[in-house]
Formats: C-alpha cells, structure tokens, sequence
C-alpha cells in the first residue's frame, strides 16, 4: 500500500476511511493530494476487503479549498495560447470527482468542519453527505472571481436541483449544516463527536448486509441513469444486470440464506468479477 502524505488511509472490519490530513492548513487542498486520491480510490477499487469508504477529515475542517498560499495567481497556470493549439490543462479537482464517480464501492462524506470550493465539490459525487452541526459549507467561487469547477455544474443541480444550486452558486454564500441539510445536500446532521459513529455505522449497514457486487452494479446504474435521455436506458441495464447477476454465486446465496433464515455470506469479487451492464457507455475523453 502506498505511503501517503496528505491523506490517511485505513481499512478496519470491511470499512476503509480516508482522512484528509493537513490539519495545520484546514485540509487545504493541493496537487498532490490530488494524487493521493486518485491513488487511493484505485487501491480502494482493487481491494475485495472494502465493502463501504468513508471520507472525512482531520482536525476542525473538511477541506477549505484551494491551497492560496500562491497568492494571487493560485489559479493562474499561465497563458497556453503560445501552443498554438486548443489545449486546456485539466481541472484537479474534477480528476478527483470523476475519479470517485467511477469508484466501485459506496462513498460516505463526513463533513466534520468547513467544506469549501473544492471542500464542498469533492463530496458531491459521494453517495451519502453527513455533516457535524459545526460545518459550514460553500460554493464561493464567484467570490474568488473564478468558475464552479470539479464537475460541480453536472453534480450540484442533480443532487439539489437547479433553482437551489443555482442560488448557491451566484451567491457563493457559507452554509450552515442544517441550510445544507435542509437544502438536501446533507442528509443528517450530528454532534461533532456523533458524525463519525453515524457515518460508521452506516457503512456498517451496507457491509454486513448486502453483495458488494450488487451494490456496486446499483452505484454505476443510479448515477449513470441521472444522464440517461430515456428510460429505456435503464431498461436494457437492468434486464442485463438481472440476467448476469441472476446466474451468479452471490444471487443463489441471497435466495437461499433468505429461506433458510440466516445472514446472507457473499463471496462474488468486486474487483475480478464485476460484469459490463454498461457496454454501450463509454468513460467521455478528456480533450
């Protein structure tokens, strides 16, 4: 396992939890903690041991954007024109975003402090947000004289609905967690001592109970039907999600644990064995 530096990283009973941990910096994001996600969601991918992952982190706050230490160029990367082509360098934070958009296993956001510009951006593709009653979250960047980034056009509004997101966005005003809840970014709110427990103890529900392959087929078909143009879309994913998992280890054990009254134990690999449901979907390029 890689070693890291500006994340934590750790699996313990079927549960891994990445810490964002640059405490002196509330979190503050940089280049490379880019790579350590990236990193870290391909390891959390590749390991059958991980049924549910938890995002959270260290010290007061979640992530309080950008790293500004650059001052006022943090966001300037220079004039590219001279190329001589259309080449745009890509967005860090929409690396990570995709990257968590594509993960395989479930992604619960404990927001445990402020969550801001890419503090709040990262989390929207996660599936579950949970937030202490401290955190404070924002889309400020109209306020930094810059854009939404990090996919946050495609998320925010599928996740809050336009008219909300839009409100949120032209403003760049903090939230309060129970705006963000009540707002159905965040779906519960905690003591900061609770948030954690909460969040663990739903990643406990999802790991004891369920087939990881199963839950990781419903993750790609929920987000990807959020772009679908029709509902036959859904349908022909369905009826070949239906038809491969039907055949499948893990299926005969539901049905059969179900009548026999007992926990169910899934064996079916995540990592080897998830089936394409998607073969006319294809990951967009960059360009």
């Amino acid at each position: 396992m890689a070693d890291y530096t500006q994340i934590r990283y750790e699996v313990r009973e079927s549960i891994a939890t990445v810490t964002l941990s640059r405490p002196e910096k509330m979190n503050a994001f940089t280049g490379l903690m880019m790579n350590e996600l990236l990193d870290v969601f391909d390891q959390i991918d590749g390991d059958d041991a991980v049924r549910a992952v938890i995002v959270t982190g260290d010290g007061k706050a979640f992530c309080a954007g950008a790293d500004l230490s650059s001052g006022a160029k943090t966001f300037d990367d220079g004039d590219w024109s001279s190329r001589g082509d259309d080449s745009v360098r890509r967005d860090g934070g929409g690396q990570v975003t995709l990257r968590i958009f594509g993960c395989k296993k479930p992604v619960i956001a404990a927001i445990n402090g402020a969550a801001v510009g890419i503090g709040a951006t990262m989390t929207l593709p996660m599936d579950v947000r949970l937030a202490s009653t401290s955190a404070r979250i924002g889309f400020v960047f109209a306020r930094r004289g810059i854009v939404p980034e990090a996919c946050s056009s495609w998320f925010l509004p599928r996740v809050v609905g336009i008219s909300r997101a839009a409100e949120w966005v032209y403003t760049g005003r903090i939230l309060s967690a129970d705006e963000a809840r009540d707002g159905g970014l965040v779906r519960s709110t905690y003591a900061p001592d609770e948030l954690l427990p909460a969040a663990r103890a739903l990643a406990r529900e999802i790991a004891d109970n369920t087939s990881g392959v199963s839950v990781a087929l419903s993750r790609q078909m929920l987000w990807r039907m959020l772009g679908a143009a029709h509902p036959m879309d859904a349908h022909r994913a369905d009826s070949r999600g239906i038809q491969q998992r039907g055949r499948s280890t893990d299926a005969r054990e539901g049905v059969t644990s179900f009548l026999e009254k007992r926990p169910a134990i899934f064996s079916d690999s995540v990592a080897n064995a998830l089936p394409d449901i998607f073969p006319e979907w294809q990951d967009p390029q960059f360009s």
